[in-house]
């Protein structure tokens, strides 16, 4: 029997089912058909409201004709798709962590970006987001890729019915050298641009407001429609998918707190248009 879900990776797992169901060319109905199950269940299993077995996972692949890397991959996935976390700590996991992820902000109502250091990969332009990686000693050969799945993200913002964004970012982040200045303040410039956009709120956490939850690192909320939100934190070696209730109440709150910190939108705006005039008086 399968058990009931609805988390991150019972959603993963979902979507790349119905990816595969697609792919091969059957309907929900017949699928089910195919496999003497009720469509209702294998609708329910796409959706990660309810969680399949590994053997039932298996017996989909089977029909759809996954075989190779690709089976034993969603095999793999479809173990502990009931635990109450998702933490990935290997590149593989990892690398189906971020598809996941963005699945999450191409159908997400509203993200809230608290970034501290470093400007929110939504945000990010190109040069900005390549200078971070090749920093980051980035192999060179991934290097561009990378970059197009970071830029391309911004889908979530611009795309028909876009989500809202409320970033919250770190003074240090608008200030940090990343790049060279040229990069820095076209990036600032990336920002007062989507800041004037309705679906956007900037908000700046000056470096003289104190503690809050900012300084406790990085995190994203995403609202997804008619589910509860779910919690994205990622470090270098690790990420973890959050979304127990009193998880996600933990961070909710937290967000309360570090925008009762940060700047107010307009405020925001000129410290950036401010930060931009220093760095062309300083070439």
């Amino acid at each position: 029997m399968a058990g009931t879900s609805g988390t991150p990776k019972a959603k993963a797992l979902g979507s790349r089912l119905r990816d595969a169901r697609k792919a091969s060319g059957f309907t929900v109905r017949g699928l089910a058909d195919r496999l003497g199950l009720s469509h209702s269940a294998i609708s329910r299993w796409e959706t990660g409201a309810r969680s399949p077995q590994p053997e039932d996972v298996a017996s989909i692949l089977a029909a759809t004709g996954v075989s190779g890397a690709e089976r034993s991959e969603l095999l793999e996935m479809a173990r502990g798709t009931d635990a109450p976390q998702w933490l990935s700590v290997h590149s593989g996991d990892r690398e189906r962590q971020l598809a996941a992820l963005l699945d999450f902000e191409r159908t997400a109502t509203r993200i809230t970006d608290v970034a501290p250091l470093l400007i929110p990969g939504l945000l990010q332009t190109s040069d900005y987001a390549r200078a971070i990686m090749v920093a980051a000693s980035v192999p060179p050969a991934e290097i561009e890729t990378r970059v197009l799945v970071r830029v391309g993200r911004r889908e979530a913002l611009t795309r028909r019915n876009p989500a809202s964004l409320l970033a919250l970012i770190g003074e240090a982040a608008i200030r940090q050298r990343i790049g060279g200045e040229q990069v820095v303040a076209d990036q600032l410039r990336h920002l007062l641009e989507f800041g004037a956009k309705s679906n956007v709120t900037i908000q700046v956490i000056p470096a003289s407001s104190g503690w809050s939850p900012a300084l406790e690192g990085p995190f994203l909320l995403i609202d997804l429609p008619n589910e509860r939100p779910i919690v994205h934190l990622e470090n270098r070696r690790s990420a973890l998918f959050f979304h127990e209730v009193e998880d996600v109440d933990a961070y909710v709150s937290a967000v309360e707190t570090v925008r009762r910190a940060a700047m107010s939108p307009k405020q925001s705006m000129r410290l950036i248009q401010d930060v931009i005039g220093e760095m062309e008086k300083a070439t």
